[in-house]
């Protein structure tokens, strides 16, 4: 076990957020393919603590049902009433107690509305605690701005934090200095547990807040010590929808940038997004105006977009894909997808095959080397390897109550203007004549053509829209045909 593994990581998330002007709770709204809880979730799950304990209240069991499917393994501790940070933190522990579980250790107190706060940092935060022997580790950061933000004041000759100074209660040379309270703590836990039974509540508000604690410790003859975040912007809370496009940003950033000093060529990052889960291969390439989200995974030398938006899809080694929607698809290598191609989920498209200009797809599987060109829809279908589907084809799945799936063998050839009504088989081999409606199985190596014998009715135009330009235009060319005779 690592020294500086916590005894507990606790994330205060109570508060309704009502600057959010929001029916979902604050840390509930996403960025990157998680929400903000989520993504603080995710940092203290690097530090492996022994025990992660988040507080909620407002809309508590959204919170919590959300916590339990991103990670059951959190613990939950109700503050019912939002009386103080000091005062949920101290709910944290009496649900750790009534547990009984006694701390020994550090405990880490951190928001549940920083998004961009990193395990890494939070493990810098461990190990200075430990490293200094304090009672009380305060995370801070240098800002180019620190108006609004309380002051952290040190002890010149030993760097310990002598007070956390308030702006609107900073003297002109205390609102000089630029690190600031990030609101992020490292505790001796059982200093915490007695230093919290002390917190008063006569302030403007009424509540504990955690921050007293500081000065208590500090005056008991405690160290109170600081570790400096390397990069400010991590410690971003979020409060408005304005704050969380720009978090938005700053993380959507970092993760291209990791993309692309990992060997994946992004062409526009300021108009590419992606989730904290998409993965990508060696040389993948992407195009600007795409959209990478959950699960996706773009393998090496696969091109996707531009204006191409992609979920939980999969998209093989050198595959192309432009111009294209897709949910829950798989993409084989070397296959081509789009212009404007919609996958939908359920569609597997095998090595070297192609959904071109137009198609839509559900729940399809196709084989390797087949071609949809262009212009079709293909629905609850199989494919076999190397056939090509017409243009202007539909799989006719649906008959208002009920699915049915459509299956064409390999090596077939499919006309124009086809309709394939399920369930249909279509053997090895087989053709179908264009503006078919096929609605009996096709053996092998047949040709199937469903379609009327044309008539044609001769004056027609004339006698029912007589003075029409259509009738005056074939009244000409009958002039033109005569006359050469």
């Amino acid at each position: 076990m690592s020294a500086n593994r916590p005894a507990a990581v606790v994330v205060l998330a109570a508060g309704e957020g009502t600057r959010m002007k929001s029916a979902t709770p604050k840390v509930l709204h996403e960025i990157c393919g998680r929400s903000l809880v989520g993504h603080v979730v995710a940092a203290a799950r690097e530090l492996d603590p022994e025990h992660l304990v988040v507080i909620v209240g407002h809309a508590r069991e959204q919170v919590s049902a959300h916590l339990a499917e991103i990670d059951p393994g959190v613990r939950t501790a109700v503050q019912y009433e939002q009386n103080g940070t000091g005062h949920a933190v101290r709910m944290g522990l009496e649900e750790l107690a009534q547990g009984g579980i006694t701390l020994d250790g550090t405990v880490i107190v951190v928001c549940g509305d920083t998004p961009l706060l990193t395990g890494a940092t939070l493990a810098h935060l461990a190990g200075t605690h430990a490293a200094d022997g304090n009672a009380v580790t305060v995370l801070t950061a240098e800002v180019p701005d620190a108006t609004g933000y309380g002051r952290i004041v040190r002890d010149e000759a030993t760097g310990a934090v002598t007070a956390i100074v308030e702006h609107k209660d900073a003297s002109d040379e205390q609102r000089a200095i630029r690190e600031i309270n990030s609101g992020v703590f490292a505790f001796d836990a059982q200093l915490l547990a007695d230093a919290l039974g002390k917190v008063r509540t006569d302030n403007s508000q009424g509540e504990e807040y955690l921050t007293d604690v500081l000065g208590i410790l500090r005056e008991a003859g405690h160290r109170v010590g600081a570790a400096a975040a390397g990069d400010h912007r991590e410690i971003l809370g979020i409060n408005n929808r304005v704050q969380l496009a720009e978090a938005r940003r700053l993380l959507n950033g970092r993760l291209l940038e990791a993309a692309m000093l990992s060997g994946v060529t992004v062409v526009d990052p300021a108009s590419t997004w992606v989730d904290v889960s998409v993965t990508f291969g060696a040389d993948a390439l992407v195009h600007p105006g795409t959209q990478l989200l959950g699960a996706t995974h773009v393998a090496e030398r696969a091109e996707v977009g531009p204006n191409t938006r992609l979920k939980d899809t999969s998209v093989g080694a050198g595959a192309r894909v432009d111009n294209t929607v897709a949910d829950s698809a798989v993409i084989g290598e070397d296959a081509t997808v789009g212009p404007f191609a919609y996958l939908r989920p359920g569609t597997r498209l095998g090595r070297k095959s192609k959904a071109g200009a137009y198609v839509e797809m559900k729940n399809a599987e196709v084989g390797e080397g087949t071609k949809v060109p262009h212009l079709s829809y293909v629905g609850d279908a199989t494919i076999g390897d190397h056939t090509n589907i017409g243009a202007a084809s539909v799989f006719v799945n649906y008959d208002g109550v009920n699915k049915h799936h459509t299956t064409i063998g390999s090596h077939c050839r499919t006309g124009s203007d086809n309709m394939f009504v399920a369930p249909v088989t279509i053997g090895d081999g087989a053709y179908t004549a264009a503006g078919s409606v096929i609605t009996k199985d096709v053996p092998p190596g047949s040709l199937a053509v469903a379609r009327g014998q044309q008539r044609n009715i001769e004056g027609w135009v004339a006698r029912k829209r007589p003075g029409s330009a259509a009738a005056q235009a074939a009244s000409a060319a009958l002039s033109d045909t005569e006359g050469e005779q």
